[in-house]
């Protein structure tokens, strides 16, 4: 992570702990605090120990305002956690239908990870939210 202003490198600790909040931040929505994070360095796409990105969190717990603030900052709306899942499938499985529709706009793999966005669609009636997309 860049943008430490004393010049001093932050301990392996201090990063993590950076992360966690940053990640919680993502988690519950409040955006404009998390561009702080990301304005002072740290990378829109780091991830948590179980492969989580920010968008990853924000997509599941429905945070539209975050995953569209983190589509413009440049996150790659394909990063899959450690677990295989895609930030679109998880937004199926949660039933956040304009995080889908935002995360799909922005080029979301519906073939990527397990499931799959188009198999998490079929498997909670939800194809209505994939119509029309290849």
């Amino acid at each position: 992570m860049t943008g430490n202003p004393g010049g001093r490198s932050l301990t392996p600790e201090e990063q993590r702990r950076i992360i966690d909040i940053a990640m919680e931040l993502a988690r519950t929505g409040q955006t404009g605090d998390l561009l702080d994070f990301l304005d002072h360095g740290v990378p829109v796409d780091i991830t948590d120990a179980d492969g989580n990105t920010f968008l990853m969190l924000a997509a599941y717990h429905g945070r539209e305002e975050t995953v569209l603030a983190m589509i413009a900052r440049g996150a790659d709306v394909n990063l899959r956690n450690t677990r295989d899942q895609s930030p679109v499938a998880g937004a199926i499985f949660k039933g956040e239908d304009s995080v889908v529709r935002a995360l799909v706009a922005a080029g979301a793999d519906l073939d990527a990870g397990t499931p799959t966005a188009r198999q998490a669609a079929e498997l909670f009636g939800r194809t209505h939210l994939l119509e029309g997309e290849s």
